[in-house]
């Protein structure tokens, strides 16, 4: 019953901005923690950014003063905003919730060009 859809990928030049949704469904987004992963061709899939309950949100160092983490608890809904686009942020983006049940959309592909 519980469902993550990301959405908001594409291709984009080095440099532009993206914000990536996750529509959440069976699951409210407002009282669990939510995180973004991403996975890079033959790469294995790595930590983005989580937003838990009750503390500020915390991102890898690699996107840190570039991406934001947000909810809508209105819309049920998961955002990551990405600025300032760098080719090595290509991937698959994935939302994830664990509440204490373990969640994976199935991704969103983001491309940045050089």
């Amino acid at each position: 019953q519980v469902q993550l859809v990301e959405s908001g990928g594409g291709l984009v030049q080095a440099g532009g901005s993206l914000r990536l949704s996750c529509a959440a469904s069976g699951v409210i987004v407002g009282t669990n923690p939510m995180a973004w992963y991403r996975q890079a061709p033959g790469k294995q899939r790595e930590w983005v950014a989580t937003a838990t309950i009750g503390n500020t949100p915390t991102y890898a160092d690699s996107v840190k003063g570039r991406f934001t983490i947000s909810r809508d608890g209105a819309k049920n809904t998961v955002y990551l905003q990405m600025n300032s686009l760098k080719p090595e942020d290509t991937a698959v983006y994935y939302c994830y919730m664990w509440n204490p049940g373990v969640y994976w959309g199935q991704g969103t592909q983001v491309t940045v060009s050089s």
